[in-house]
Formats: C-alpha cells, sequence, structure tokens
C-alpha cells in the first residue's frame, strides 16, 4: 500500500495525476487524509523548486475600477496580486494555524486584553527603505479610520489603542481577544510605509514581488524583488496576472499555454477539464460560500416575512448539484460552516414553497423582486439565479433576473444594489467573519444587518475565554443571522483552481482559492 501511495504522490507532484484522484485512492485504502497530504507535500519537495521565469495566472475578478491601495480591496485579482507584493504581520497557514511573518513573534496578557508583536529587523520596503514599527501603527491607524473604508474596518473596532514600544508594536484592546492574530491576517493590513497615509495605492510593500505592471481590469505584472527577506518565496523571476473574466476564454487560455493557472473553475466542466492532456485540477473544500445578499434597511426586503420567503423559495440541494456539481455542501443561511472549530449545527433549512407563499403573503409585498447577478458574482451564478427564479415561481414569487456586466460589478452592484449576487471566501475565525460582514458598523456589511444585541454578542464572544461558553454564544449568532438576516446563502463551495502540469509546488489551502492567494509566489515552473 505504501508503495502504491508513494509512486502515486510522485504522480501528482510531477503533474501527471489530479489530488482529488489520488486522495480518493488514499482513502480507498483505509489512508488517513493527514498521512496522504504528508505524502504529498513530501513528493513535491522532493521534485525540487525550479528557479526563474514568468508564472503566468489568467484570473476572474478583476475590473478597470481596482486599486492597488489595499483597504479598498474587493475582489480576486487585486486581492491575489496584493498577496505578492505585499505582507501582514501574521500568515495563516494551510492547517488554519497563524504563522510569524513581519512580526517574528508575540503574546498576550492573561486577559487576553494586551498583545506585543515582536517586529522583524532588517525587512525592506521595496523603495529601500527599512519597515520599522511606526510603518506596523501608521497602517492600523490607516485602517481604523473610517475615512479610508478599508474592509478591514470592523476588525479593527476593538482595538483601544496601538503603539510602538522600542522593536515591539502593543495592542490594547477593548475586550479581550484571544483571536488577534488571526485577524492581522487579514489582506487589508498589508504594512505599507507610514501605514499608507502618503500614497495608499503605491502598491509598495514588503512582499517578494515589486509591482512593475499596474493596468487595472487588464493585466498586472511583477518582477522578483532581490532584496526580499527570505528565500523561500518567489521561484519565478517575474509573474503576471491577466484579467480573463469569461470562464470559457480562461479555460482555453490554459489549455492553448497562454496562461500556467487560472482561478475558478466552472463544477460543470471540471470532469471534462481533467480529461484535457497537460491539465491538472486542483480543489480543495474551505469555507467559501456562494450568496444572495439582501439589504435588511432597504425596501422590501427590511420586512423579515420577505426574506424569510426567499429563503424558503430556494431549492438548495438542486443548486449544489446543477451548480456545484457536488463540488461544494448544503448553505443554511449563515456564513458558517463544519469548517470552523467552534460550529455548531443547526436544523438546515429545506426548499419548502407553502413557507415561502405564507411568508410571501404575510409580508404584504406585490410584484417581482428583482435580483442582479452576473458572471463574475460566483462561477455558474447566472445559472443559479435562473434556477432560483423557478424556485420561486413554484411559490408565487416573481423573481427578476437582471444580469450585470462583470466589469464593475464589485463597485457598482456588490454593497450597493439591494438584492444581488455575490461570494465570500470565507475568515479563519468566526469573529473575524461576523466582524467583517456582519457588525452593525463594519465597511463590508453588505446586507446592512444591523442590530445592537448582535452586537453586544459579537463583543461578548471575542472576550469569552472559555471555548464552550464561546461556542454558545456563536450558535446563538447564528440562529439569529439564520431566522433574521439577509444573507440567502445556498451553498458552500470548494475553491476549484487549475494548472498547467509543468507547475510545481501547490499545496491545497482551505483559506482562500489559489492556495489561500499565494499561488505565484510559492509555485514555480517545471522543464
Amino acid at each position: 500500500m505504501s508503495n502504491e501511495l508513494e509512486y502515486l504522490s510522485r504522480r501528482v507532484a510531477a503533474g501527471k495525476l489530479n489530488r482529488r484522484d489520488f486522495l480518493g485512492r488514499a482513502a480507498a485504502l483505509g489512508v488517513a487524509a493527514t498521512f496522504a497530504n504528508s505524502l504529498l507535500a513530501s513528493a513535491a519537495k522532493a521534485e525540487g523548486p525550479v528557479k526563474g521565469g514568468i508564472l503566468r495566472a489568467g484570473m476572474q475578478g478583476g475590473a478597470a475600477t481596482d486599486s492597488l491601495d489595499p483597504a479598498s480591496w474587493s475582489s480576486q485579482v487585486p486581492y491575489f496580486f496584493g498577496r505578492q507584493w505585499g505582507e501582514q504581520l501574521v500568515q495563516i497557514s494551510p492547517e488554519g494555524e497563524p504563522k510569524p511573518a513581519l512580526a517574528e513573534e508575540w503574546g498576550a496578557s492573561d486577559d487576553a486584553k494586551t498583545w506585543t508583536f515582536k517586529i522583524r529587523k532588517g525587512v525592506q520596503f521595496h523603495d529601500g527603505k527599512e519597515m520599522t514599527p511606526a510603518d506596523v501603527v501608521a497602517t492600523i491607524e490607516r485602517h481604523s479610520d473610517e475615512k479610508a473604508k478599508s474592509g478591514a474596518l470592523g476588525l479593527m473596532g476593538g482595538i483601544a489603542s496601538v503603539k510602538a514600544d522600542g522593536q515591539n508594536v502593543v495592542f490594547e484592546l477593548k475586550d479581550a481577544n484571544a483571536d488577534l492574530p488571526f485577524l492581522l491576517d487579514d489582506y487589508h493590513l498589508m504594512i505599507q510605509p507610514n501605514g499608507g497615509k502618503d500614497k495608499p495605492d503605491a502598491g509598495i510593500g514588503t512582499g517578494p514581488y515589486k509591482v512593475t505592471v499596474n493596468e487595472a481590469g487588464v493585466r498586472l505584472g511583477a518582477e522578483k524583488f532581490a532584496n526580499y527577506w527570505r528565500d523561500d518565496r518567489g521561484f519565478a523571476d517575474q509573474i503576471e496576472i491577466i484579467v480573463i473574466n469569461d470562464a470559457t476564454a480562461r479555460t482555453s487560455a490554459l489549455q492553448g499555454g497562454q496562461v500556467d493557472i487560472i482561478n475558478r473553475v466552472e463544477p460543470k466542466i471540471v470532469e471534462l477539464i481533467k480529461r484535457v492532456p497537460g491539465v491538472v485540477i486542483r480543489n480543495v473544500a474551505g469555507r467559501g460560500h456562494y450568496v444572495f445578499i439582501a439589504h435588511c434597511n432597504t425596501a422590501p426586503f427590511d420586512n423579515n416575512d420577505l426574506r424569510l420567503a426567499l429563503k424558503y423559495a430556494l431549492d438548495r440541494e438542486e443548486m449544489l448539484q446543477k451548480i456545484l456539481m457536488g463540488y461544494g455542501s448544503l448553505g443554511n443561511d449563515t456564513p458558517i460552516n463544519k469548517a470552523y472549530p467552534l460550529f455548531t449545527e443547526m436544523e438546515q433549512r429545506k426548499f419548502d414553497p407553502e413557507k415561502a407563499a405564507f411568508h410571501y403573503k404575510k409580508s404584504g409585498h406585490s410584484g417581482s423582486v428583482l435580483l442582479r447577478t452576473s458572471d463574475v458574482a460566483f462561477p455558474g451564478a447566472v445559472d443559479a439565479a435562473q434556477l432560483y427564479q423557478q424556485s420561486a415561481a413554484k411559490a408565487g414569487i416573481t423573481l427578476e433576473v437582471k444580469r450585470e456586466p462583470g466589469d464593475g460589478y464589485w463597485s457598482e452592484v456588490w454593497n450597493k444594489q439591494p438584492f444581488s449576487a455575490s461570494y465570500w471566501g470565507g475568515r479563519p475565525t468566526q469573529d473575524q467573519m461576523y466582524s467583517t460582514a456582519y457588525y452593525s458598523k463594519a465597511e463590508w456589511n453588505d446586507t446592512r444587518f444591523q442590530r445592537e444585541d448582535f452586537d453586544k454578542m459579537l463583543l461578548a464572544a471575542r472576550s469569552e475565554l472559555d471555548p464552550a461558553k464561546r461556542k454558545q454564544i456563536y450558535a446563538d449568532m447564528g440562529q439569529i443571522v439564520r431566522d433574521e438576516g439577509g444573507v440567502i446563502t445556498p451553498m458552500f463551495n470548494d475553491f476549484i483552481d487549475a494548472t498547467s502540469a509543468k507547475v510545481g509546488g501547490w499545496v491545497d489551502d482551505g483559506n482562500q482559492e489559489m492556495m489561500g492567494g499565494y499561488a505565484l509566489s510559492k509555485c514555480w515552473l517545471n522543464a
């Protein structure tokens, strides 16, 4: 058995067998997933990284309105590119553990209200200046300022003060928070010179690559930073991202060799792609979820009976099978699934036309309900909206579906229009997920869910150090979001990427698509 798995792991490392099939074979042989993954990691390491060349990604999720300012990142391309040129204090590992990045180490007081992070010395920004604790403090200050409109603003609300103390940065929190290291991995919190206060969109960071091309919505490029502080990342001499929002064109670019990696392979074509010579499917389950979001403060969605009608009018089972083709799991109108350690199972909401009709009538609403969608909202979002339209009709609800253009969707539709399709990549902890998207003052509260009691529960859970009590608070919060919130969650998705068989170094990372966002700086091209 061991010899067979070792042989198969080497085939995966060489790009001749996909990871999913390997893990399936390992499971059939009774081998634990942890051991199977360790074999893959060893095989990849044995292959050895190849330095040099240009590594290219074709990606969905770019627009002409994109900026290099980390505070503004809301879609895949700017976020993914930012992971290559910028870094945070902490980096979450593929196993979901906080690891040192620009902070060498950290510790907390017994009450978890004072945190001290030791900042790494000798780290250069791309402009030649040395990073200092003052830059870290300024970064946190900027993202805590409402004027910056940072996607991390909700996370910053628990910080009372931050200051430099020699080579340390000390955070004083308003309430205890055992999750602070996880929160500081948020991709908006890239450490910039003077925190980005002077020129937030300059694209200057401490990452392994230095920005050379910035054609928003078209092409982004970077070259290896010669003075990068560590030598275990950045194998290619240059990296490039080509924005290809069309799924068919993106797949064709990979097959034709114009790019080496693509994101967001549509589940309906996965089995076809598996049969293409020289192409490898890379998929992993995680916390990502596809959603329809309704603004709780905008008519007619300010009526909870209408929101409940829309939740019961959704056939999740059908959508999971027809849109994800089984590459995911059922959603339950919350952003939390079993990937979170403190997850509590709730009764699964099912498609129920009678209950949907009951709540729809009770809401007093008449006429159609407008749902906006787009190809870039999530893979299969247009088809999903049409399935939703059909199931809603069975409850007597007329769902009007409007297909919006991909370019501008994240700046003009998401978080602005009252009912639209969207996605979330998830966050490492429940506190971070709720703080980013459900806290009343969060910039990215895209359902406009604003409840004082929920906010108090969020803060109470954050400062509760007893895991059992904390889990119960989160269970209560999940019930509130499920029954009274504006998020309609049909499914949690696998992250499905694809690469050329020549790409080496790939590691499954359920934190986000494209190896948690690090594929271009951790992978290489084999000869």
